[in-house]
């Protein structure tokens, strides 16, 4: 038994050695990839350490973009990662086509946190979260589902009430489409408490949502270089006020969205606004 603990933990030590060496490689050694997976991987290991908030990492598509260059390849592995339940892939409620990515192990911690927090509370039937990971999360792998299948699949682990589908919007698993109330998207938990803090002293309600304020500050800082460049090293090592998220972070998705380009020189990679 001591043996078998001692193992656990030599193996937990390991892992969060490799964790911190992924951390410390710099954009510019780890910026191409030739596999999304990997990709995922590293950009999983090298998520931002949020203080005050309990999220598992997420990935947004947009920066898998920016590592794997062909755009078709990512679409087609995403796909299969997200068939063979490695991933869960999720649309944000941005008002842009923006998807977020969380390996399902750690999406299933989410969980597990939004229950235990829920049961502290006495905030409803909290069997409906055993139902929903059982039945709904083990079966409809898509980013949203209609209200009746999501009725009769909840339905297979008890009696189904109004109050269980209000108690999963308001533990922030599902999220109504404003085009089609009949309609929901799957959420990750605590993620809104995250993106809201990018978009300090926003009026418009669409930046308060995925680190736009982070976007907008970054694209700022280089538009204000005379040539509206700057090298990637010391780039990364600044840090934006706006933004709990990390330069590394808003990098990649800039890059992968197009809105910035990476240029190598002699002396390093150059980051670079994209032109319009």
């Amino acid at each position: 038994m001591e043996r078998g603990k001692k193992r656990r933990r030599e193996e937990e030590e390991i892992e969060a050695e490799n964790r911190d060496a992924n951390h410390s490689l710099s954009l510019e050694q780890n910026l191409s990839f030739s596999d999304t997976n990997v990709a995922l991987c590293m950009m999983r290991a090298q998520f931002p350490q949020i203080d005050k908030v309990a999220i598992q990492p997420f990935i947004l598509q947009s920066q898998l973009y920016s590592s794997v260059k062909d755009r078709t390849q990512v679409d087609r592995e995403l796909e299969s990662l997200r068939r063979d339940k490695v991933v869960r892939i999720f649309k944000l409620n941005t008002g842009q086509d923006d998807h977020g990515i969380m390996f399902l192990e750690d999406y299933l911690k989410q969980l597990e946190h939004v229950v235990k927090r829920m049961e502290e509370k006495k905030q409803g039937d909290v069997d409906v979260f055993k139902w929903f990971k059982g039945h709904v999360i083990e079966s409809k792998l898509e980013p949203s589902i209609e209200h009746e299948e999501l009725y009769a699949l909840l339905s297979l682990g008890g009696q189904v009430k109004d109050g269980h589908i209000s108690l999963l919007i308001n533990a922030g698993l599902l999220t109504r489409q404003l085009i089609d109330p009949n309609m929901y998207w799957f959420a990750i938990p605590n993620i809104g408490s995250v993106l809201k803090g990018l978009s300090q002293c926003c009026t418009y309600s669409v930046l308060i949502l995925l680190g736009l304020q982070g976007r907008k500050e970054l694209l700022s800082l280089l538009n204000r270089r005379r040539y509206k460049e700057m090298m990637l090293a010391p780039l990364e090592k600044m840090r934006l006020r706006l933004s709990p998220l990390d330069m590394r972070f808003h990098l990649r998705d800039l890059i992968g969205s197009g809105h910035l380009k990476t240029a190598h020189t002699p002396s390093g990679i150059v980051v670079q606004v994209s032109k319009d």
